[in-house]
C-alpha cells in the first residue's frame, strides 16, 4: 500500500507527552492547534532563525507554543495573544508542565488589533498567526513593522480546511485567508514569500 506523502511528513517528527497532553485539553475547548508537521517545522524555523523574541496571534491550547519554544534561543521570550480566557489558562499549565520560566512568556488575553499595534518596531524574529484570519491584511501590515529584517512571518492552517484553494468558497473567513495571500504574494518589496503544503498549510514571508 502506497503511504500518502503528507501523513508521512506529519509524522516524520513525533509529538511528545506534553504536547499530546496540551492537544488535549485543547480539543476539550475546541481551540485552533497547530498539527504535529506544522509544529516541527515551526520549531525549525525558530531555530533557524536563532529566534530570541516571537509573538503568536492564536495561543489555543499551548502546543504551538511549545513548538516554538523548542527551537527558540534559551533566553527567548514569547508573546502570545488569545481572544479567550481559557486558552490562556490552559497554555499557561502546558507551560508549567514543559518547566517554561514564567519569565519568558506573556500571555495576553485581548484583541490582536489591540495589542499588535503597540508592540515595537523592528523588535521580533518571527510572528505566527494561527488566529482572526478576517483581520488578516491589518496584521500583515502590522507584522511588517515589527518584525526585524530577516525576520519571518507565518500564516499557519492557511488552507483554511481545504476551503482556500477552492475559488467557490467565498465565506469571510476563506476570503480574508485567499486575499491575504495575494496581499503577501504581490508585496515582493516587502516580502519574498512561500506556502509550503504541511499541516493546514503555511504561507511564509521573509521580511526584506
Amino acid at each position: 500500500m502506497r503511504v500518502d506523502p503528507h501523513t508521512f511528513a506529519e509524522n516524520f517528527i513525533t509529538e511528545d507527552h506534553l504536547k499530546s497532553q496540551a492537544r488535549a485539553r485543547g480539543v476539550e475547548l475546541g481551540t485552533i492547534d497547530t498539527t504535529p508537521g506544522a509544529g516541527a517545522f515551526l520549531k525549525f524555523l525558530a531555530s533557524t532563525l536563532k529566534a530570541q523574541s516571537v509573538v503568536e496571534v492564536g495561543t489555543g491550547s499551548g502546543v504551538g507554543s511549545l513548538w516554538l519554544f523548542d527551537g527558540m534561543l534559551p533566553n527567548g521570550t514569547l508573546t502570545s495573544i488569545d481572544d479567550e480566557m481559557e486558552h490562556s489558562q490552559i497554555a499557561k499549565v502546558a507551560f508549567s508542565d514543559a518547566d517554561i520560566a514564567q519569565s519568558r512568556y506573556r500571555l495576553i488575553t485581548n484583541s490582536v488589533l489591540d495589542v499588535i499595534s503597540k508592540l515595537t518596531d523592528q523588535a521580533y524574529d518571527l510572528v505566527v498567526l494561527r488566529h482572526n484570519p478576517e483581520d488578516l491584511s491589518y496584521v500583515i501590515n502590522e507584522a511588517q513593522r515589527i518584525l526585524r529584517s530577516g525576520g519571518a512571518l507565518v500564516i499557519d492552517n492557511y488552507f483554511g480546511g481545504g476551503k482556500v484553494c477552492d475559488a467557490a468558497q467565498r465565506d469571510p473567513r476563506t476570503v480574508a485567508l485567499r486575499d491575504a495571500g495575494k496581499i503577501i504574494r504581490n508585496d515582493t518589496d516587502h516580502w519574498v514569500s512561500s506556502l509550503i503544503p504541511v499541516g493546514d498549510g503555511l504561507l511564509i514571508a521573509t521580511k526584506l
